[in-house]
């Protein structure tokens, strides 16, 4: 999977997901456009990437808002004249709490960030690409796109939405050189991940986490490399006819259905 010479920008690249597919497609050779609204992460990796000899630049933004999102296509405009990869990934996950008890402003916050700001990154990319008569998306959803988490209404809404806007997306702009996947992250080795073991036992969040990892089928958490590879491949000529698609990289998690929501609620 070679890109040099190709442009990336992606999202929520400070940290996570993100900052290991970055870190994946500098060392692919692609010139990369980093956002984040942590300047000081996103900074921090940036001069990762230059120590690796990679072509990078950072802009700061907040996703869900159309002016910043523009503005992060312009600067990818400015800096290479095209985007020819696009890592739509920037996510938070909310709060555990029951529908019931679900707070109004924290539920507009999740889906905002998750949702609106895939569309928006959306919105703004595929007339670049459609211009240019190509390019690849990848949206990051989650297996919560696929199947439900009790007590996680808001992310779980958010990336039912992401696949939707996906397979939408994609059916729109197949016939023009583009295409639009979605990337289904199971249970990862990150910040999000350890927020969420800490919610549901902040007294022993590593327990927590022991009995999420017996119930994937691999027995672990999911890199955050694993899944670069897997953007990285979808964003590559190897999967020149992929379209609308929910890669899941999981372990095995959804395949065994609600084991891990069994072993969460005892």
């Amino acid at each position: 999977m070679d890109f040099n010479g190709k442009v990336a920008v992606i999202t929520g690249a400070a940290n996570g997901i993100g900052r290991a597919t970055a870190l994946a497609f500098g060392k692919a050779g692609a010139k990369l456009v980093l956002v984040d609204r942590d300047t000081a992460a996103g900074e921090a990796a940036l001069g990762v990437i230059r120590q690796q000899s990679g072509e990078a630049r950072f802009v700061a933004a907040d996703v869900t808002r159309s002016a910043e999102v523009q503005n992060y296509v312009k600067a990818a405009l400015d800096a290479h004249g095209r985007i020819d990869c696009f890592f739509n990934n920037a996510g938070i996950e909310g709060k555990l709490r029951p529908i019931a008890d679900y707070d109004e402003a924290l539920f507009d916050a999740v889906i905002g960030v998750n949702l609106k700001g895939v569309f928006l990154g959306l919105r703004h990319v595929l007339p670049v690409m459609l211009r240019q008569k190509s390019g690849a998306v990848v949206n990051t959803a989650s297996v919560a796109g696929l199947v439900a988490t009790p007590g996680m209404s808001a992310y779980v809404a958010s990336k039912h939405g992401v696949i939707g806007l996906t397979k939408a997306a994609a059916g729109e702009v197949a016939r023009e050189g583009v295409r639009v996947n979605a990337v289904c992250p199971g249970p990862v080795d990150t910040r999000m991940m350890h927020s969420l073991e800490s919610q549901i036992d902040p007294a022993n969040p590593d327990a927590v986490g022991r009995r999420y990892r017996s119930g994937i089928p691999s027995g672990r958490y999911t890199t955050p490399e694993e899944i670069a590879s897997v953007v990285l491949f979808l964003c590559s000529d190897l999967a020149a006819n992929v379209n609308g698609a929910q890669w899941v990289v999981d372990g095995g998690r959804t395949a065994v259905g609600g084991a891990v929501t069994q072993m969460l609620n005892r």
